[in-house]
């Protein structure tokens, strides 16, 4: 897709104060350290959006010191127009910061037909990798994820094939996503034994959804891996955007969403609690929920969406205030569990 318009004429000129005001987080033992808030682009950075709109929202993420930008093979929709789009922004804006940039893609998830787009199978993921450099027009990505387990794949084949794209130079560092505990250990031994930079755990987790406390983070801990979280607001359940009702327009109205309505009735009670404890922190609750999550050691980032730049600097706006008392831990815990 092409971008056409005025910002076109004038050369984008990053922020020069743009590391000074972010927070940086070591990725587990490693060498990486990610900025406190990554940008994923896993929704508005399909062709059914407004390119424009990306590309003011990449801009601004990068200003705000945000070097760590997430897609997936299928991110769009359609599949793969997520990686377009930001290869057609990365060429205009970026390719002169591609050292300052840390990159990511994945695969596992459907792709395209046939029994070799999807999953984990060598053949899949090394098909995957050099469509998804291609789609971005980049020589590597500086870390590649597989997306989610494969039931039916060797373990060995699929760490493998990983182990070959970062020998082939297609990727700096490995990750996983969506592996639980014990999964997570056994990759975590074959890429050690192939000597493989496994640095990152893509995971669901916020405060609804805390499934990484029970085991997954002691694991990332003791293998020396970082753990990278997306949905942190559980699909925007965690602001005030519900408070006063469901917007018409909003994702728990949209057939596509993974979010629906009933989700948000069953906890709305939970979140109004939570707004008013935000509220007497002096943040809003998006904000306190991305801080809940940070304060966790084995978090080295955490994933934000964003629809707009205002809605970006919002989140960002989370890293001025990420302490709590035991109290206000307490009175989490109390709303939520």
């Amino acid at each position: 897709m092409q971008i056409n318009d005025k910002s076109e004429v004038k050369e984008y000129a990053p922020n020069p104060q743009r590391y000074d005001d972010m927070v940086y987080k070591r990725t587990g033992k490693s060498g990486i350290f990610l900025p406190a808030i990554s940008l994923g682009l896993w929704h508005n950075f399909g062709f059914v959006d407004n390119i424009q709109n990306a590309r003011e929202v990449l801009r601004c993420a990068f200003d705000l010191g945000i070097t760590h930008f997430d897609l997936a093979n299928n991110y769009g929709p359609p599949y793969g127009s997520a990686e377009e789009n930001f290869g057609t922004i990365y060429r205009k804006d970026f390719k002169n910061y591609r050292d300052e940039l840390f990159i990511a893609s994945k695969a596992g998830y459907d792709m395209w037909p046939g029994p070799y787009g999807n999953f984990g199978s060598r053949k899949y993921l090394i098909a995957s990798i050099d469509q998804s450099l291609k789609r971005m027009g980049l020589d590597y990505v500086d870390i590649f994820y597989h997306h989610r387990p494969d039931p039916d794949t060797p373990l060995e084949e699929t760490m493998g094939a990983l182990a070959d794209i970062v020998r082939q130079g297609k990727a700096l560092y490995v990750g996983i996503s969506n592996y639980q505990p014990e999964e997570t250990q056994k990759a975590a031994m074959i890429l050690k034994q192939l000597n493989v930079p496994f640095i990152l755990h893509q995971a669901r987790y916020s405060m609804f959804d805390r499934w990484v406390e029970d085991g997954l983070l002691k694991t990332l801990e003791s293998n020396g891996v970082g753990c990278i979280a997306f949905s942190p607001l559980a699909q925007g359940v965690l602001t005030d955007k519900y408070i006063h009702g469901i917007p018409e327009d909003s994702r728990a109205n949209k057939a596509f969403s993974f979010l629906n309505t009933d989700t948000v009735k069953n906890n709305i009670e939970k979140v109004k609690a939570l707004n008013a404890l935000a509220i007497h922190r002096n943040q809003k609750l998006s904000q306190m929920a991305i801080a809940w999550i940070l304060r966790q050691p084995q978090v080295s980032s955490v994933l934000v969406g964003a629809s707009s730049a205002n809605q970006l600097k919002e989140n960002v706006k989370a890293l001025d205030n990420l302490g709590f008392t035991e109290e206000e831990l307490k009175l989490i815990e109390g709303i939520i569990s």
